[in-house]
């Protein structure tokens, strides 16, 4: 599993009807896009939830680097450059995948929270609890599911859940979740991936 995410930090006065729109006209072109776990269209909204930003910020589990390569450099994220510019793609490695309790539901918000990992000669104890924190997560009430990543250039961890509900049971950055293109969660490799 690898995780991906970009955000489009918008002005305090955007019209975040326009990212909800254009969520709408282009959210389903990936509803079979190959090597592709999960997208989760998201979007903050200033004053929302504690949001300081609006902010389209879309997070990608991917099942095949060949799928995401090819959203990268086959087209689909050009869309996104030619109307945005071209944002900071962030990208880890995937640590843990759980799918939640409310695993059925459709989810309504995300949270994701980045941490730096602890420093010290010992990886092995932060990667655990990682781990841990995943499943943690995905057995709360409301969880749809829940993963962790890393990324080995910044040593920054990154947990990101899906709620069916708008009380999420997580710490972090909180999205609203417009649209959820999910052609391959059926294939993201459950629990601890190494």
């Amino acid at each position: 599993m690898h995780a991906l995410q970009y955000e489009l930090t918008l002005p305090a006065d955007y019209d975040m009807g326009v990212v909800r729109d254009r969520v709408a006209r282009v959210g389903q072109l990936l509803d079979d896009w190959g090597g592709l776990g999960l997208k989760a269209y998201l979007v903050r909204e200033r004053g929302v939830h504690g949001s300081p930003v609006n902010q389209y910020a879309p997070f990608y589990l991917w099942n095949t680097m060949e799928g995401m390569n090819r959203f990268l450099w086959g087209g689909a994220f050009q869309g996104l450059v030619d109307d945005f510019g071209r944002p900071e793609a962030r990208q880890w490695s995937g640590l843990a995948y759980a799918e939640g309790r409310a695993s059925d539901a459709p989810a309504a918000f995300a949270v994701r929270r980045r941490v730096p990992v602890p420093a010290g000669p010992e990886l092995s104890g932060p990667m655990e609890d990682a781990v841990r924190e995943t499943e943690r997560l995905a057995a709360s009430d409301g969880a749809v599911l829940a993963a962790a990543a890393v990324d080995t250039r910044h040593w920054e961890l990154v947990h990101f859940s899906l709620w069916e509900h708008d009380v999420p049971k997580a710490e972090g950055d909180v999205f609203q979740v417009l649209h959820l293109s999910a052609p391959g969660r059926d294939r993201l490799p459950r629990g601890r991936q190494w």
